[in-house]
């Protein structure tokens, strides 16, 4: 794996780690784990969410400025 990979992708599935998460069993877990499983969770989601929303801004510029030069 390179340096640009993100961590979560790994052999033998497109979300490679994260798809082991959903799979993994809950029952070992105390609730306290579980409490802080979801706050970890909901806080990779949010980053995630925070960089999906920033590439979309970056591609809707790049779209404006050569959308833009196609017109000139």
């Amino acid at each position: 794996m390179d340096d640009e990979s993100p961590l979560l992708r790994g052999p033998g599935h497109p979300l490679g780690h994260a798809s082991l998460l959903a799979a993994e069993p809950l029952d070992r877990y105390s609730q306290d784990e579980l409490t802080a499983r979801i706050a970890a969770l909901e806080a990779e989601i949010a980053r995630v969410q925070a960089h999906a929303d920033k590439a979309a801004d970056h591609r809707r510029l790049a779209e404006s400025i050569f959308s833009s030069r196609q017109h000139d």
